[in-house]
């Protein structure tokens, strides 16, 4: 029984080494200043599918940047839709810096989305390219302040997503652990440990991207369009890949409306971890992992075989609410709300269990997106 508790308290020492190099990371991107005296063109794209009930906000918010006009276009690629996404952009064009490109219909099951960012990213004019997403808006600085990180050795900017929630308290949760995933994300690539992006708001050099020879290593997977092409530029190149930790660098979205689109979010997000391209970096996935995955071993191990192991639980848990506390509500309040008290604690409740589900369930099964079906 000492053994058990011995290997509870290393994974638990493990995962508090993990939140400090999460601090640190912190303020190295936070006090990482702009640095973008260039003069480059950009090219902002945005892949869309069936999204006509949003595209005009989206049009709108990107047409209306502080940028100079004519030191950026705006490529909308049409992912196969069915319905009026293309005829709500024709209507809704304003600038004459925006054009439409029709992605092809042969590719395979699973990479819809990279196919079609590729045939944009080659038809695009820019060094700098941004991407964002068909579903979010924007601040008018946003351009501006994505592109200032930007300087010769920069290669890649990872740039912060934020929910915009309804009031509901399912979207609260789910606003409150994407903004920690972000916040996350941040640190390690503050750290020099890229791992977590989005492609909702993220830069890149097209000369660089051609470089670590695009998105062709990563065409068996639907997802990592982002965080692929993100560890290639880190790990294969000389290149800096930064973190845009500005509030008017943030890109709004909504988060999921149902169950199962979020589970299916979630399956596609865990699906891509086994491929990432340091296996260093699975492997500490995995470690994290476990450390989940002990609170439930902890639970069983209360239950048939001793009750001392109810309290080793109850102990790790108040840990993880302290230190998570000090990140999630305390570090990051200059770029995200600071949540209440009542949901961080609800959150972090529910977060044991579903880390642990969604983690296995991004190894086996299949999942829905953009209305297509995803084999594993």
């Amino acid at each position: 029984m000492i053994i058990l508790f011995l290997i509870f308290a290393a994974v638990s020492f493990y995962y508090l080494i993990f939140l400090i190099k999460i601090v640190n990371g912190l303020k190295i991107v936070k006090n990482d200043l702009d640095s973008n005296s260039l003069n480059e063109f950009v090219s902002v794209i945005i892949p869309f599918r069936n999204e006509e009930n949003i595209l005009q906000r989206n049009l709108a918010s990107v047409e209306s940047q502080s940028f100079p006009k004519d030191r950026y276009e705006i490529i909308y690629v049409d992912d196969n839709s069915d319905d009026n996404s293309v005829k709500v952009i024709e209507d809704n064009i304003s600038s004459n810096n925006v054009r439409i490109i029709k992605s092809e219909n042969n590719f395979n099951d699973r990479a819809h989305k990279k196919l079609a960012l590729k045939i944009a990213i080659e038809n695009s004019k820019g060094e700098i390219i941004i991407t964002t997403d068909a579903d979010c808006f924007h601040r008018r600085d946003w351009l501006s302040t994505m592109v200032k990180k930007f300087d010769m050795e920069t290669g890649f900017v990872s740039g912060p997503v934020e929910f915009v929630d309804d009031g509901k308290i399912f979207s609260k949760l789910q606003k409150l652990e994407f903004s920690s995933l972000i916040i996350v994300g941040a640190a390690l690539i503050g750290i020099n440990e890229p791992i977590i992006c989005n492609a909702a708001n993220l830069g890149f050099r097209k000369s660089v991207f051609k470089l670590v020879n695009g998105y062709e290593d990563n065409l068996n997977l639907s997802s990592g369009d982002d965080e692929f092409l993100m560890q290639k530029i880190s790990t294969r190149t000389d290149y800096k890949v930064k973190f845009c930790y500005d509030k008017n660098a943030v890109s709004y979205t909504h988060p999921n409306k149902t169950i199962k689109e979020f589970v299916n979010q979630r399956k596609r997000w865990a699906s891509k971890s086994f491929y990432y391209v340091k296996k260093s970096i699975t492997l500490k996935l995995l470690f994290i992992y476990i450390f989940y995955l002990s609170f439930l071993i902890q639970f069983l191990l209360g239950i048939f075989y001793d009750k001392l192991f109810f309290v080793s639980l109850m102990f790790n848990f108040i840990f993880k609410v302290f230190t998570e506390n000090q990140i999630v509500r305390r570090e990051s309040t200059d770029l995200f709300k600071k949540v209440s008290l009542k949901l961080f604690l609800l959150a972090e409740i529910l977060h044991i269990p579903y880390i642990i589900l969604a983690g296995f369930s991004g190894l086996f099964g299949n999942y829905e997106w953009k209305g297509r079906k995803v084999k594993r």
